[in-house]
């Protein structure tokens, strides 16, 4: 089955609250899983609110990876969108998942722009769900 691009949609629960508070490890985390995932960096952005957590984003020339933080409650919303053959957003994703410690994830994959027959388009998903084995 074709389709036009994979969005991971990922909840990723105790993960280590400096790491999420931090802005720039963030950013140098999410950098990293672009090249780790073969994906093209076009531009960056991250804010840290105040008191706590942090929303960024790293444009790539394949889609997008993005995260929302809540550093007090140990969570990340994280998104992986690509387009096209070359990157890989497993490896992405599975980069992040380390570097954030999570201890547990929640994962759909959505693959998306599924052509139908009548030229519109359908997404298809499949969730899991991972207990990651951290050592703390």
């Amino acid at each position: 089955m074709d389709t036009i691009g994979y969005h991971y949609v990922v909840e990723a629960s105790g993960c280590d609250p400096e790491i999420l508070s931090d802005a720039n490890k963030i950013r140098e985390i999410f950098l990293k899983a672009a090249e780790v995932g073969d994906m093209e960096v076009k531009a960056s952005y991250f804010f840290k609110f105040s008191p706590t957590g942090v929303s960024g984003m790293v444009i790539v020339a394949e889609s997008h990876i993005s995260i929302h933080t809540w550093p007090e409650k140990g969570y990340a919303a994280i998104d992986v969108y690509t387009c096209g053959e070359k990157a890989d957003p497993e490896k992405a994703v599975d980069y992040i998942l380390d570097a954030i410690k999570a201890e547990y994830a929640h994962v759909s994959e959505v693959k998306r722009g599924i052509e139908e027959e009548d030229n519109t388009f359908t997404h298809m998903i499949l969730t899991w769900e991972e207990k990651l084995d951290r050592k703390k």
